[in-house]
């Protein structure tokens, strides 16, 4: 958990302002939700790695008991969501979008990227099973990344039920997927032959752990997607719900040829995501130099079910604020706008019997939309001088006898040295003119 500086949260501003822009862009409405939730409402959504997680807090007050807790920080923006679309189902539209920008909590290790307290920048679409959903949110992040500069970025595509197809066909019992799945997402870390020793370690059978491994693409690694469609088929050809998982990935793929997301997206058998509550398509955005994702998320149509009691159909998508903020700082990639100065200019104080009339001139320059700062007291003018240049400030103004008699303002460029006498009711006109 950490503080941020001014310059951390003005390029924080302008990542969260990119992303809120571009999701409206698409028909999502902003959405709020508390930081707490009662612990039964976050127990259970995560598996058994996500709820050791959680940030548990311990009953309060006169029926207080130790060591036992009822309520919990959010561990991310999707179950809340969930809760909130079962408890006000009548209040929203039929196919509700919506986009939420918050802090969740996690008892995690921290690491580069990874943080105890962190943003989630989500977009979920609430009421359809149309594969229309699943592009819309690939398009929408494609957008966003493309916006804040990203050009190297990859669209890793899976789905939940191929997922477990493959995992029928190898061999694997049902009651050993969770920890099977746990292992295969080590893939790109520890390689074919450390996930063939965990899955031998949890019990799978030698010919499961190669029929796995090769319907995966571990054996034979391909990027064409219809190479991966048709190595999937050959292993799931028996199984209808494999089959027709597959059948859905043809769709996505096919269907975001037709937006920004198109050449972007590779079809991904390893891909598992950890959360247990994803039923569908699920996917991930990678970069060359960032160990995890950029973002991830899926379909989990069975989620709101648990809190509505039927089943919602629901998508979405969660792009991790730290980790794009991770990447820009280190490949420079803020705009130089967004490091700027908090001010436009600095008011110096000639004197402390003039303070009333540099308070005045101040709040003439901000009524024109200026930021202006406002030296608090009397003190030498190169001492001043030298302040404002520390801060960054471009523009110094003096008011000594002579401008004061005239009803000029001394404007110093602190970049070039030159100073200009300039009118005091074309002062706001001059510094709007010299910042263009």
């Amino acid at each position: 958990m950490r503080d941020f500086l001014p310059e951390d949260v003005r390029r924080r501003h302008y990542v969260i302002g990119v992303i809120a822009d571009v999701y409206e862009g698409y028909g999502f409405e902003p959405l709020e939700t508390p930081a707490v939730e009662n612990i039964e409402t976050l127990l259970g959504k995560y598996g058994e790695e996500g709820d050791k997680l959680l940030f548990k807090i311990l009953r309060r007050g006169e029926e207080g008991k130790l060591g036992e807790a009822d309520l919990a920080l959010r561990y991310d923006l999707t179950v809340p969501l969930a809760r909130v679309v079962a408890e006000c189902r009548a209040k929203l539209p039929k196919f509700f979008k919506r986009y939420q920008v918050q802090p969740v909590w996690r008892a995690d290790r921290p690491q580069k990227g990874r943080f105890r307290e962190f943003y989630q920048c989500d977009v979920d679409a609430i009421g359809s099973r149309s594969m229309v959903v699943e592009t819309e949110m690939l398009a929408a992040a494609t957008d966003v990344l493309a916006r804040l500069g990203f050009t190297d970025f990859v669209i890793r595509l899976n789905h939940r039920r191929a997922l477990s197809g493959v995992l029928d066909a190898s061999g694997v019992a049902t009651g050993q997927h969770e920890a099977v799945l746990i292992a295969l997402d080590k893939l790109d870390k520890i390689g074919p032959d450390g996930v063939a020793g965990e899955l031998a370690e949890r019990g799978v059978a030698k010919s499961g752990a190669f029929a796995l491994l090769d319907a995966c693409g571990a054996l034979d690694e391909s990027p064409a997607n219809d190479v991966i469609l048709a190595r999937l088929a050959r292993h799931l050809h028996a199984h209808a719900a494999g089959v027709a998982a597959l059948d859905e990935l043809r769709q996505i793929l096919s269907l975001c040829e037709a937006t920004s997301a198109a050449g972007r997206v590779r079809l991904d058998p390893s891909l598992a995501r950890g959360l247990s509550y994803y039923t569908g398509a699920i996917m991930e955005i990678t970069v060359p130099d960032l160990a995890g994702s950029l973002a991830g998320g899926g379909r989990y149509d069975n989620l709101i079910g648990m809190f509505l009691g039927a089943d919602v159909p629901a998508c979405g998508i969660s792009l991790g604020l730290e980790r794009i903020l991770v990447v820009m700082s280190e490949r420079d990639m803020f705009p130089p706008a967004v490091a700027k100065t908090a001010a436009d200019i600095m008011l110096t104080v000639w004197s402390g019997e003039r303070l009333s009339d540099t308070l005045a001139l101040a709040a003439l320059l901000r009524k024109g939309s200026l930021r202006v700062d406002v030296y608090p007291e009397a003190d030498k003018i190169g001492k001043q001088f030298k302040y404002a240049s520390s801060r960054g400030v471009p523009f110094v103004a003096v008011v000594g006898d002579d401008e004061l008699a005239r009803g000029d303002v001394a404007i110093k460029n602190l970049a070039t040295g030159e100073q200009t006498a300039v009118p005091r009711d074309q002062v706001v006109a001059f510094l709007r003119a010299a910042k263009n």
